[in-house]
């Protein structure tokens, strides 16, 4: 102990110091209250147990999620150097890859590739063998085909895959199919399409039923049901953390447009 002593005032600096940084990181992140009280406690008075709590804390959130962070910087850098090929670069590597190794991995990927460059019949002919094959019924394949279905303007065919996708395999897929499907009900002039909305907002796992169901209630000239769902979209907003926002950000954008649209 006698050999820590000159070393203990730099210790006990370097601890309320992770007690400073671990509040900021914690507060930021939305941590467990106790976190916060025990890191606000070490980051003001550098009592013992908060400066325990400084190093419990650094050991157990800090650091993982350094590595965590770290690991996705690696992923996000890979995927930006892949996005700087020119477009038609990355569908014929994509091809080649297919050639080489024809999974439903590689054929989605070629379609997302082909579906971006403005070429939905050349996706959806990539997804073609799929729908025949063993995958015929992966929620992936119809999501996807039906998607391009939309873009090709062919809303019927749309609607028949999208009856096909088991709503059971999870709640983002059910989110997406019923959100798909009453856009392929809407197209085709179908009543039934507010249902659906209704039905793909129950437990959704994303704000774009909400923001496309007020769209479709102004189309049908609901602006009182429109604005109501507007107005609970900006509570969600105004109370949803910084990473929802970004992650939820185009409805939030689409929401606000057409409440610019009512006024």
């Amino acid at each position: 102990m006698d050999a820590l002593q000159p070393y203990l005032p730099f210790l006990l600096n370097l601890l309320r110091l992770l007690a400073i940084i671990g509040l900021i990181h914690a507060v930021v992140t939305r941590q467990q209250v106790y976190w916060i009280v025990m890191l606000l406690f070490g980051a003001l008075f550098g009592g013992l147990f908060g400066l325990a709590f400084a190093a419990v804390y650094t050991f157990m959130v800090l650091i993982p999620a350094a590595r965590g962070s770290s690991r996705a910087a690696g992923q996000a850098v890979a995927r930006g150097v892949e996005a700087l090929k020119p477009l038609d670069t990355r569908i014929r590597e994509a091809q080649e890859q297919l050639q080489e190794s024809d999974t439903l991995q590689n054929r989605a990927d070629l379609a997302a590739l082909q579906a971006r460059a403005g070429r939905p019949d050349d996706a959806q002919a990539t997804l073609a063998p799929l729908l025949s094959g063993i995958y015929a019924d992966d929620p992936v394949v119809l999501l996807t085909s039906a998607e391009l279905d939309l873009a090709r303007h062919n809303p019927a065919d749309a609607e028949t895959k999208l009856n096909r996708v088991d709503l059971r395999t999870s709640a983002a897929t059910r989110t997406r199919t019923l959100t798909l499907l009453a856009q392929a009900q809407d197209a085709q002039g179908k009543p039934e399409a507010d249902q659906t909305y209704r039905d793909a907002t129950t437990g959704a796992t994303t704000e774009e039923p909400r923001a496309r169901h007020a769209a479709y209630l102004i189309r049908q000239g609901r602006a009182a049901d429109a604005r109501a769902l507007l107005d609970a979209l900006a509570k969600t907003e105004q109370k949803a953390s910084g990473l929802y926002r970004r992650q939820e950000r185009e409805w939030f954008q689409m929401a606000a447009g057409l409440r610019k649209e009512l006024k």
